[in-house]
């Protein structure tokens, strides 16, 4: 099986475009995080610098469509907003979107919630990508799919993970309790799930 040769290794300015927009938000909601005392959200910038090193150190190997890039990085502004801009006596992440379902204990559909589909919607795309483009022979496949719904979950997984670490790190988080965790990986496979289904449906 051939593997596809990597691009020039010199960004395009589609992908400078992108960076910079990412950096300036970074930046700017890494300084607020601080002039407000919000450490928990440090744990998530770091996080977040990882992944962006990650993508940019393989961009020309992946050759991720520049739709793709700037839909990650609409994820991580949707996420540097949902902890940093305030609402009412809380912040983004805990508004209610939508009436969903309302009990005591939980509500459906929240701003975090909808980030979580979004976000882990784009994970999913991103792997399909990844794994179509370094293993031509899986296009068009079951597991092509399968894989990418699966990975994403994981990383789904894995987010939880960093967050219960930013609960061990910081005594008061907004991150949540049981309910908000289990809700969290519920929405990241129903993005996941509606992302490959869009993929297989797109193709055929």
């Amino acid at each position: 099986m051939t593997r596809p040769t990597a691009q020039a290794a010199h960004p395009t300015r589609a992908e400078w475009a992108v960076a910079g927009v990412t950096l300036a938000y970074v930046l700017g909601f890494t300084a607020w995080f601080f002039a407000i005392g919000n450490f928990e959200f440090i744990v998530y910038v770091i996080t977040m610098a990882g992944l962006i090193a990650l993508v940019g150190l393989n961009l020309a190997r992946a050759a991720f469509p520049p739709v793709m890039l700037w839909a990650l990085s609409l994820w991580g502004l949707l996420h540097m907003a949902g902890g940093g801009v305030p609402v009412g006596d809380s912040v983004l992440y805990s508004m209610p979107l939508l009436p969903v379902i309302e009990t005591e204990r939980y509500m459906i559909l929240k701003y975090d919630q909808a980030v979580h589909a979004y976000g882990f919607g784009v994970t999913a795309w991103l792997l399909w990508h990844l794994m179509t483009r370094h293993f031509p022979a899986t296009r068009g496949s079951v597991t092509a799919l399968v894989y990418p719904l699966f990975g994403a979950m994981g990383l789904g997984a894995l987010n939880e993970m960093i967050e219960f670490t930013a609960v061990l790190l910081v005594p008061e988080t907004n991150v949540g309790g049981y309910y908000n965790t289990a809700l969290d990986l519920v929405f990241n496979a129903l993005g996941a799930g509606a992302a490959v289904a869009l993929i297989g449906f797109g193709r055929r």
